[in-house]
C-alpha cells in the first residue's frame, strides 16, 4: 500500500516476521519461492539489504510523527487544566450568590411566618367571638322553645346539626340545674334524637354499601356518647349472613379480612372497632359453637370428646394466628389468648385427668381384646423391683423359676398391639402439647408415659417375658421348642419402637424440666428389669445343651470310633456330628436374630463354651483305634467350622485346642512329646493331655506307656 510501500504490515491483523520474509523472498526473482525459477543467494541479498534501508527511513519517520502527536498532546492537557480552573472559578461564585440568595430567602420565610401568627391572633378570637354568637342565638331558641334555624329544621343539614347540639349539650353541662333545667331537658332531648337518627343514618348507608356516607356519619357519632352504639350497629351487621357454611373458622377468617378492609376507611380507631368484632366473634359464635361441639360428648364418649377438644382448639389457635395479621392494638398477643382461655378454660381445666382415664381405659380394652383372641387368661406375675428379679438371677442355679407351662408356641406379644397402644399415646402426647397449661406440660406427658409404661412394658412385654420363662423347659427335656427367643426377639423390636416413641414424642415435651432426669430413669430402670429378665432365659441354653446331649446320645455308637474293620471306612465324619451342628447353626441364627448389640455375643459366647464343653465330655467317653482318631479329628474339625459361626475369638479358640487335643489319639507313640510340647498344647495341664492318650486302644501298650511317661 501506500503507506507501507508493500511491506505488509499496516493492516489489522499483527505482524508474523516469517511470513513477512516469505512474502517478500516469493516476490523477488530468483528467491527460490517460485517453481521452476532459479535460485540467486546475492540478487535475494541485495533485495533484503533494501527493504532494510526503507524499514529504517519508515521508523525515523514514524518516530518524528509520534513526537509531534505528543507534543501536541500536553499542549492541549495544559489548555484544558487552563479551562478547569477557571470553571472551578466560576463555580465557587456561583455558589456563593446562590448562598446569598438562600439567606434572603429564609429572612422573607420568617417575616412571612411571623406576620401569619399576628393574622391568625387576631382572626381566632374574632372566630371564637362568632361562634360564641351563633351557639348563644341556638341557645336562645331552646330557651323559647321554638327551633327556628334551618340547621334543625332541614334534614339534610343533620351534620351541621349534630355538631352545634353536640356544643350546646357540653355547655349544659356546666349550667345550674334549678334555672336551666327546661332547657338542658330540651338540648338533651335533641341531643338524643339527632344521635338515633344519626345511627339509623350509618345503618342504611352500611345496608346501601355507602362507605363514603358511613365514613362522615361515624366522624360526627364520634365525639357523641352512642359513638360505640354506631360500632355495635356497624359489629352486628357485618355478621349478618356471614356465617352460613359449616366452617365457622373460616367464616370468621373471611370475615375479618373483609372488615380489616373496609374498616379503615369508615372510622378514625380502625384497631378498636375490628378489636371488638373479633371480641364479639370469639365471644358469641364461637364460644357457642364449642360449647355445642364439646358437651354433646363431654360424659358420654371419652375418646370423641378429646378429639374435639384437639381439633377445636387447633383451629381456634390457628384463626388466632391468622388474626395475628391485623393491627388490633399494642398487646394483640395477649388479647387474642385471653379470648381462648375464656372459652376453653372449663374444658381445660380437668383435661389431663380425661386424657389419663381414656388412656387407661383404651390400653386396658386393646390388650384385653389381644389375650381374648388368643383364648388366654392372664397369670398374676411377679411384680417385685429390680433387687427381687436380681436376686432370682442368683439363685437361678439353685430355685426353679416356676412351674413350666406349655405356651404352645404363643409369645404373647402383638405388633398390632403395640402399634395401637403406641398410636394411642402419641396422639395423647399431641393433645397434651397443645392443650396443656407450659407450665403443667411435663407433668402431664410424665402422666401419659407412666400409662405407656404400664401398658405397653409391663403388662405386655413383661408379662411376655415372664410367660416365655415360665415356658421354658427343662435340660432333659426331648424335642423341647425353645419359644423364649421368638419372645426376646419381639419384646427388642417392640422395645426400639417404644424408644423411638420416647425420643421423637415426650423428650421435646421435657427436654428442659426436671422430670427429664426422672423419665430417664423409668426408662433405665425398665430397659435394667427386662435385661435381668433376659438373662435369666439364659437358661434357654441349658435346653440347648440338652437337645445336642440327646442327639449325641441317639446317635452316637461306641463303633463309630473303634470300627470292626479298620480298613473299610467310608464316611468323612458321624451322623451324630453332622446333626449336632444342624442343630447348633440354626441356634446360633437364632439367637443373631432374637438380639442386638452386645448381648448377641455375650449369649454366642456363653453358648459356644457350653458347646464346647458337651463336646470335650462326650469325646471322653470313648476309646478310639487309628482309624476311629482319625475320624474323632474329622468331627471335632466339622465341629469347628460351626463354631466359627459365632464369630467369637474364645469359642474358635477353645475348639482349635481340641482339635490339636484330638490329634493325640493317632499320633505316632514316638512323635507323643514333641506333639504336647506344640504351640497348642504346651501350656494344658499335664492330666489333660495324659486324659486324652488314655483314650488310645493301643494305651496299655508298654511302648505307649513309655514314651508318654
Amino acid at each position: 500500500c501506500a503507506h507501507c510501500k508493500g511491506f505488509f504490515f499496516c493492516g489489522q491483523e499483527p505482524f508474523v516476521a516469517d511470513e513477512y520474509i516469505e512474502r517478500l523472498a516469493w516476490r523477488t526473482p530468483g528467491g527460490g519461492s517460485r517453481g521452476g525459477e532459479a535460485f540467486d543467494p546475492k540478487r535475494l541479498l541485495e533485495e533484503f539489504v533494501n527493504h532494510i534501508q526503507e524499514l529504517q527511513v519508515m521508523d525515523e519517520r514514524i518516530q518524528r510523527k509520534v513526537e509531534k502527536l505528543e507534543q501536541q498532546c500536553q499542549k492541549e492537557a495544559k489548555e484544558f487544566a487552563k479551562k478547569v480552573q477557571e470553571l472551578q472559578k466560576s463555580n465557587q461564585v456561583a455558589f456563593q450568590h446562590f448562598q446569598e440568595l438562600d439567606e434572603h430567602i429564609s429572612y422573607v420565610a420568617t417575616k412571612v411566618c411571623h406576620l401569619g401568627d399576628q393574622l391568625e391572633g387576631v382572626n381566632t378570637p374574632r372566630q371564637r367571638a362568632v361562634e360564641a354568637q351563633k351557639l348563644m342565638k341556638y341557645f336562645n331558641e331552646f330557651l323559647d322553645g321554638e327551633l327556628k334555624s334551618d340547621v334543625f329544621t332541614n334534614s339534610e343539614k343533620i351534620k351541621e346539626a349534630a355538631d352545634i347540639i353536640q356544643k350546646l349539650h357540653l355547655i349544659a353541662q356546666e349550667l345550674p340545674f334549678d334555672r336551666f333545667s327546661e332547657v338542658k331537658s330540651k338540648i338533651a332531648s335533641k341531643y338524643h334524637d339527632l344521635e338515633c337518627q344519626l345511627i339509623q343514618e350509618f345503618t342504611s348507608a352500611q345496608r346501601r354499601g355507602e362507605i363514603s356516607r358511613m365514613r362522615e356519619v361515624a366522624a360526627v357519632l364520634l365525639h357523641f356518647k352512642g359513638y360505640s352504639h354506631c360500632v355495635d350497629v356497624y359489629i352486628k351487621q357485618c355478621q349478618e349472613g356471614a356465617f352460613l357454611r359449616n366452617d365457622v373458622f373460616e367464616d370468621a377468617a373471611i370475615l375479618c379480612q373483609r372488615v380489616n378492609k373496609q374498616v379503615g376507611e369508615i372510622f378514625s380507631n380502625p384497631e378498636t372497632v375490628l378489636a371488638k368484632l373479633i371480641q364479639n366473634i370469639f365471644e358469641v359464635k364461637l364460644q357457642s359453637y364449642v360449647k355445642d361441639q364439646l358437651e354433646e360428648h363431654r360424659k358420654s364418649d371419652a375418646e370423641q370428646y378429646l378429639k374435639n377438644l384437639y381439633d377445636l382448639y387447633t383451629r381456634t389457635t390457628n384463626l388466632s394466628s391468622k388474626l395475628m395479621e391485623f393491627n388490633l392494638g399494642t398487646d394483640k398477643q395477649t388479647f387474642l389468648s385471653k379470648l381462648i382461655k375464656a372459652i376453653f378454660i372449663s374444658y381445660l381445666e380437668n383435661y389431663i385427668e380425661v386424657e389419663i382415664g381414656y388412656l387407661k381405659s383404651r390400653s386396658a380394652m386393646i390388650l384385653q381384646r389381644y389375650y381374648d383372641s388368643k383364648n388366654h387368661q392372664k397369670r398374676s406375675i411377679g411384680t417385685g423391683g429390680i433387687q427381687d428379679l436380681k436376686e432370682r438371677l442368683r439363685q437361678r442355679t439353685n430355685l426353679p423359676l416356676g412351674p413350666s407351662i406349655d405356651t404352645h408356641g404363643e409369645t404373647f406379644l402383638s405388633q398390632e398391639v403395640v402399634v395401637n397402644l403406641l398410636q394411642e399415646t402419641k396422639q395423647a402426647f399431641e393433645r397434651c402439647h397443645r392443650l396443656s397449661d407450659p407450665s403443667d406440660l411435663p407433668k402431664n406427658a410424665f402422666r401419659i408415659f407412666s400409662m405407656l409404661v404400664e401398658f405397653l412394658c409391663t403388662e405386655h412385654i413383661d408379662y411376655a417375658l415372664e410367660t416365655g420363662l415360665a415356658g421354658i423347659p427343662s435340660s432333659d427335656s426331648k424335642n423341647a421348642n425353645l419359644y423364649f427367643l421368638d419372645v426376646v426377639h419381639q419384646a427388642n423390636t417392640i422395645f426400639h419402637l417404644f424408644d423411638k416413641q420416647f425420643n421423637d414424642h415426650l423428650m421435646p415435651l421435657i427436654s428442659s424440666s426436671p422430670k427429664l432426669s426422672e423419665c430417664l430413669q423409668k426408662k433405665k430402670d425398665i430397659i435394667e428389669q427386662m435385661e435381668v429378665k433376659l438373662d435369666m432365659g439364659i437358661d434357654t441354653l441349658n435346653c440347648m445343651i440338652g437337645q445336642m446331649k440327646h442327639i449325641l446320645a441317639a446317635e452316637q455308637k461306641k463303633t463309630d470310633f473303634k470300627p470292626e474293620d479298620e480298613n473299610n471306612v467310608l464316611i468323612q465324619y458321624t451322623n451324630a456330628c453332622v446333626k449336632v451342628c444342624g442343630y447348633v447353626r440354626k441356634q446360633v441364627e437364632k439367637i443373631r436374630n432374637s438380639m442386638d448389640g452386645k448381648n448377641v455375643d455375650t449369649v454366642l459366647m456363653e453358648f459356644g463354651v457350653r458347646f464346647h464343653r458337651l463336646i470335650y465330655e462326650h469325646l471322653q467317653q470313648y476309646s478310639y483305634s487309628c482309624m476311629g482318631g482319625m475320624l474323632a479329628i474329622c468331627d471335632v474339625a466339622e465341629y469347628r467350622k460351626c463354631a466359627k459361626d459365632f464369630k467369637i475369638a474364645l469359642v474358635l479358640q477353645l475348639f482349635d485346642t481340641l482339635h490339636a487335643l484330638c490329634n493325640l489319639l493317632v499320633v505316632a507313640p514316638d512323635n507323643l512329646k514333641q506333639v504336647c510340647s506344640g504351640e497348642q498344647l504346651a501350656n494344658l495341664d499335664k492330666n489333660i493331655l495324659h486324659s486324652f492318650v488314655q483314650l488310645r486302644v493301643d494305651y496299655r501298650s508298654a511302648r505307649l506307656a513309655r514314651h508318654f511317661s
